[in-house]
């Protein structure tokens, strides 16, 4: 993943944020040493600013669009009161096992329900209202996942939408990469779309920041 921000930056501002649980810290660095894709774990920055967006909006259910190891599952049950649940999708059985290990480690693990299998099968056969929807899963499908999320997001409720920013590469208008297409494709839908209100921000890989416009948004 290139450095979007400065290394030094991203240093400081994780020291001077939300920091990780031993439970967070122990998961991430397990991850580190035996998983082959590890840089696809959100981090201790953005894990501290999607724990704050879920304490912002109270959230008391959570949908997550892939779950790798669990880490961001984590961030969100942490946030979540006693009766709170984080529903997440995954489709990679490794991923999955090392998750259900270090949730069973946790407190807050019984907050947290994994399925198993295609996000969008899942996804359809899902019942909102959810109060955050975290989108990080395959982005070929980021735009079928962002328009069944806006039919399962409750009306005061945030969609968080990761690499949008997809290492600098949006930047290319004629991308030969078919996610990077994706990814272009759902951030223009996003812009246009007058029901919603969006920003993007340069946390790490850029997430949008999606919540619906009360006078459009109906109740589901």
């Amino acid at each position: 993943m290139a450095d979007l921000v400065l290394p030094q930056i991203e240093a400081y501002a994780a020291a001077h944020s939300l920091p990780e649980s031993p439970a967070r810290r122990a998961l991430r660095e397990e991850t580190e040493r035996t998983m082959e894709f590890a840089r696809m774990l959100v981090g201790p920055l953005e894990g501290a600013f999607l724990h704050v967006m879920a304490r912002l909006v109270q959230a008391t259910r959570i949908l997550e669009i892939g779950m790798f190891t669990g880490y961001s599952a984590l961030c969100f049950a942490e946030a979540l009161p006693d009766e709170g649940r984080v529903i997440t999708c995954e489709v990679d059985k490794a991923s999955a096992a090392l998750a259900r290990r270090f949730f069973a480690q946790s407190p807050h693990g019984r907050k947290i329900e994994i399925r198993m299998g295609p996000a969008l099968e899942t996804l359809a056969g899902l019942q909102g209202p959810f109060d955050l929807i975290f989108i990080d899963a395959d982005k070929l499908n980021y735009l079928n996942y962002y328009r069944r999320a806006m039919e399962l997001l409750s009306p005061r409720g945030v969609i968080l939408i990761d690499n949008v920013l997809w290492d600098g590469e949006v930047l290319h208008d004629s991308s030969s990469d078919d996610r990077t297409t994706a990814i272009q494709e759902l951030n223009r839908a996003v812009a246009c779309d007058t029901s919603v209100t969006a920003m993007l921000a340069t946390i790490r890989d850029g997430i949008l920041v999606i919540t619906p416009t009360p006078s459009t948004h109906a109740v589901r």
